[in-house]
């Protein structure tokens, strides 16, 4: 008997290493090997690919979930392979992966977009017609049409106005509760104005529902693509569909309603139904509520945060603060109390430099994702077809070799611009965000109103930070709110 024990004991001692030395080495050996085969004098980036089916997800979770210093992924890669051109292999969110995080890596993939193509596996939810779904020609198509839409000079004019009574309001009422989560409210207001914007839609129990709708959205986004009852992806399918029989059905009720209609709202549907590419065509009815759909979806998530940060780090630097109260105080008493306008923006010296780092700082979208569409070689590296490339956006904000003491909320390193390729919050490319003038534009209103009548305290400083599926404080920056 004993003889059988330590007959199966040297078994397993003897398996241990090899075990584990292929639990250590599959993914290399299982991905690499095809791609080896045609390499012709180009190199795989360094790095490694992690434990089978899993990757590199324990490690990204480590550091993003659990010691909280999300720089760290990227910095220990930086100091175990080199800094090299900016790329490492990994296996990330399942699949194989190319992470790039220099300025020049970045900036070629996101221009390329015939080589890296965005392939989301919730297309179904986002919309097929979406501006962020499509690619070519379609991409470059819808987006004129959207741009055109929100970015002339008359659409920013009225959507100036049309944001402002939402914010004052919200406003008085934060004051008059006392004590705020800035993270809840600040979404509450950014949704009731993009809609307001976007559809005309008013608060009421509509807009209630297409918030519990758009919510169930977002975490579907996120979701493994699981299509059964109890799932947070088949929960958000059902939240998609009644989203698009809403939108459907005013669309139709405009169709219906004549010009008039659409003159006294020229909202962002009004827009895209009526306007006209080069050649005379306009957009389907399924485009117009795909749209519509991904760009509230698009705004709520990255205005909201950026108004929430704002709050947040003017909070900590009150020396920012005077200086920002004090232009808008100016600004404020040459209006005699009315709602200010685009020229008003534009004159704006020291806002934009807040407005920029707090959008630098806040690092709403960390990571963006793109699709190999065939291998390319780059300096002398292979980024083989088919794999994922992890754009890595937050590691261009926080590098000291970008950003001087990164860390550190200061508006006047905008007094001068930032260096050539190192900043990209809103992605950069043909597929740059369209809306981001509109989140400018937005939290330039937002801190006019704020820094001429109110005083704001966090009540946890110290809180902790939680990076995943954003950066926000874990209390929601929970904080005390009065009238001055």
């Amino acid at each position: 008997m004993e003889g059988v024990f330590a007959w199966w004991s040297a078994l397993a001692l003897g398996l241990f290493p090899i075990v584990v030395w292929l639990l250590w080495w599959w993914n290399e050996i299982w991905f690499l090997a095809p791609v080896k085969a045609s390499l012709n004098g180009s190199k795989i980036p360094p790095g490694h690919m992690g434990l089978p089916f899993i990757g590199e997800m324990l490690n990204f979770l480590w550091y993003f979930k659990i010691v909280k210093r999300p720089d760290d992924f990227i910095k220990s890669r930086r100091q175990r392979y080199g800094e090299g051109v900016g790329m490492y292999r990994s296996h990330l969110f399942g699949s194989p992966s190319i992470i790039a995080c220099s300025p020049a890596i970045n900036k070629f993939i996101l221009q390329s977009s015939d080589l890296f193509t965005i392939k989301w596996p919730s297309t179904e939810i986002i919309g097929a017609n979406s501006v962020v779904s499509v690619n070519g020609e379609s991409h470059t198509r819808i987006r004129s049409f959207i741009l055109n839409a929100i970015n002339k000079p008359e659409a920013l004019k009225r959507i100036t106005l049309v944001v402002q009574p939402g914010i004052t309001s919200s406003l008085r009422s934060w004051a008059e509760k006392g004590t705020i989560v800035a993270d809840d409210e600040t979404k509450k207001v950014t949704f009731e104005n993009i809609c307001n914007m976007f559809v005309s839609y008013k608060p009421g129990p509509l807009l209630n529902e297409l918030d519990k709708c758009f919510r169930g959205v977002v975490k579907g986004v996120r979701a493994q693509p699981f299509n059964f009852p109890g799932t947070a992806y088949h929960h958000a399918l059902r939240c998609r569909r009644k989203l698009g029989a809403v939108f459907r059905a005013e669309l139709e009720k405009r169709k219906q309603g004549g010009d008039s209609a659409s003159v006294e709202r020229n909202d962002l549907m009004d827009g895209l139904m009526q306007i006209k590419d080069e050649e005379g065509n306009q957009l389907g009815d399924e485009e117009v509520v795909d749209n519509i759909t991904s760009l509230i979806i698009a705004g709520y998530e990255s205005t909201g945060m950026a108004t929430m940060w704002s709050l947040y780090y003017l909070s900590k630097s009150p020396d920012v603060l005077r200086r920002l109260r004090e232009e808008h105080m100016e600004i404020s008493i040459q209006k005699k109390g009315a709602f200010i306008t685009m020229e008003d923006i534009k004159k704006m010296k020291y806002t934009p430099k807040v407005v920029e780092e707090t959008v630098r700082m806040a690092n709403i979208a960390p990571v963006i994702f793109r699709r190999v569409n065939k291998d390319v070689d780059y300096r002398g590296y292979r980024i083989p077809k088919d794999w994922k490339v992890a754009v890595w956006l937050r590691h261009l904000h926080t590098d000291p070799n970008n950003f001087e003491d990164p860390f550190t909320f200061n508006p006047d390193r905008w007094n001068e611009p930032a260096k050539p390729g190192t900043y990209q919050v809103f992605g950069g490319g043909p597929r740059i965000c369209a809306g981001n003038m509109l989140v400018r534009i937005q939290l330039s209103i937002f801190l006019h109103h704020l820094t001429i009548g109110y005083r704001w305290e966090l009540i946890n400083p110290d809180a902790k930070i939680r990076y995943l599926p954003h950066p926000r404080p874990v209390d929601g920056a929970k904080m005390a709110f009065h009238a001055i």
